[in-house]
Order: structure tokens, then C-alpha cells, then sequence
């Protein structure tokens, strides 16, 4: 998916809501573990509720290794099943990969070539050979780890160099020298609030990934203000507040009714 195709889409479906599928085997509707595959029937009923109102699906790779075989089954079941039947929606496999530059390249063969996904999240840390690998694939993204939304973020991406410079903002200006704003996205947690302000003063135009609202508590009317761009700029990431706010056998029509409010909202801040 382009740039061009994915702000279409936010501004066509007056959404930029992503529906993270951190789908846990112990969280799930006890009836839907009868199911041959209880998590790609978990997942399945979520597309089909959610698809109206959000732009975007970032199932976390973490959920499904801890499953071993089984799990990335499941994982690869989604993927086909959003790419056959919801093409126009973005897909993020959050992954946070990053290694040295043949392993990076192998990374980068499994997600766009072996399992076709739109974007994958990467750790920048160990540099610019171990992120351009992943730049390689026209029309693929890369989501680099910038301002992270947990608690110990601080303890390392807010230190200050000797020109008193942080280390999230070394990451985003040397970043830029490997990708641009149509390959390349960041990670900004929405629990930064107006720190936002201090990201787009670096990376005016690439566009953000947030997780962070819902049950970690951002603010998505906060993010907006500090973090939105004329081309919106945002993908606004919810999962467990969405994906678990029912345990019943209306668990997706309830998912559906979460993302619809969300998605209201952000038609009322792109207007």
C-alpha cells in the first residue's frame, strides 16, 4: 500500500483506527475453544466486526510464537484471510525485529515475500544495516521504534547526549538517511502527550503508529492535537480494549460497537 492509497483510505472511511490482534489463548470466549483453530475463529469474527471503521490490522507476533507451529498457523491463516477479503486494509505485523544485515534480510524475506504484509514493526538500535534490508521491498513500510508508550522508555530513548540532544531524536534524524516519508513510519506511544510536538519538529511528515489508548490510557484527543499533519499522519492503534470488551458468544459484535465509537471520534478530529 502506497502513501497516496493509505491516506485515501483515511479520508474516504473518516478513520484511521488500527485493531491490534494481541489474540491470547486465555483470553479469548471459552465456546471458541472447540473451534479446530480457536485463534483464527477469535480473529476471523474481529475482521469481519471491525472492518467498517479502521484502516488498518496489527496482529503481534508475540501472541502467536508463544504457540509454537500452531500459532503461526494461525498467524498466516489471518494474513491470507485480511488480503483476500479486506485488501484495502493496511497490515502491520508487530514484530520488532532488528539484527545484523543478513539476518535483517531474512526477516525481510519472510514478511514481505513469504507472508505478504504491508509493514513490520523494527528496532533501530543496532543501525542503519540492520534497517535497510527491510527498504528493499517497493510499496513495503517500515515502523521504526522511536518514543516507545511503556514505562521504561524513559530509562533509555529520553537520555541527552553532551549537546544535550535525546536519544528518540538521534534515532529519528539519522533515520531519515536510510528511508522517507512513503517507506518509512515510527513508533510514538500516545501516554507522550506533547511530547508529539517535539517528534514532528524532526519528522514533520512521516507518518506515526501510536499504540498506547484504551487500556493503556493515552489520550487520542491529545495525540491530535500535538501529533496530527494535513495528511492526518497518524494510525491510532487499540487492542484489548476493542478486541476483549466482551467475552460472550457477542464478543465481536460488542468489538464492533468499541471500534465504531472510536471511530466516530477520530471522524470528528480528521473534520
Amino acid at each position: 500500500m502506497t502513501r497516496k492509497e493509505l491516506i485515501n483510505q483515511i479520508f474516504t472511511k473518516k478513520t484511521f483506527l488500527c485493531v491490534g490482534l494481541d489474540t491470547d489463548i486465555k483470553k479469548i470466549p471459552e465456546h471458541l475453544l472447540k473451534e479446530e483453530d480457536p485463534i483464527f475463529a477469535f480473529n476471523k469474527a474481529i475482521i469481519d466486526a471491525t472492518a467498517p471503521y479502521c484502516v488498518a490490522y496489527k496482529p503481534n507476533l508475540a501472541f502467536y510464537e508463544s504457540m509454537g507451529v500452531k500459532g503461526w498457523i494461525s498467524f498466516e491463516k489471518t494474513i491470507t484471510y485480511l488480503n483476500e477479503n479486506y485488501p484495502q486494509h493496511f497490515i502491520i505485523a508487530d514484530a520488532k525485529r532488528g539484527d545484523i544485515g543478513n539476518t535483517s534480510a531474512m526477516y525481510a524475506r519472510t514478511f514481505f515475500e513469504e507472508i505478504n504484509l504491508d509493514a513490520l514493526t523494527v528496532a533501530p538500535y543496532m543501525g542503519e544495516d540492520s534497517v535497510t534490508p527491510f527498504l528493499q521491498y517497493p510499496g513495503k513500510w517500515v515502523i521504526l521504534l522511536a518514543l516507545t508508550s511503556n514505562k521504561g522508555s524513559h530509562d533509555f530513548q529520553l537520555t541527552t547526549d553532551q549537546n544535550g540532544e535525546r536519544l528518540f531524536e538521534k534515532v529519528l534524524k539519522k533515520s531519515q538517511e536510510w528511508g522517507n516519508a512513503d517507506n518509512m513510519m515510527y513508533v510514538v506511544g500516545a501516554t507522550q502527550g506533547k511530547m508529539f510536538e517535539d517528534v514532528r519538529k524532526i519528522a514533520p511528515d512521516h507518518f506515526l503508529l501510536v499504540p498506547g489508548i484504551g487500556a493503556q490510557g493515552g489520550s487520542l484527543e491529545e495525540v491530535c492535537k500535538y501529533g496530527m499533519t494535513k495528511d492526518c499522519g497518524l494510525i491510532v492503534n487499540s487492542s484489548r480494549a476493542i478486541i476483549y470488551a466482551d467475552k460472550t458468544e457477542k464478543f465481536a459484535e460488542v468489538a464492533g460497537e468499541e471500534a465504531k465509537k472510536v471511530a466516530e471520534q477520530m471522524a470528528k478530529l480528521l473534520s
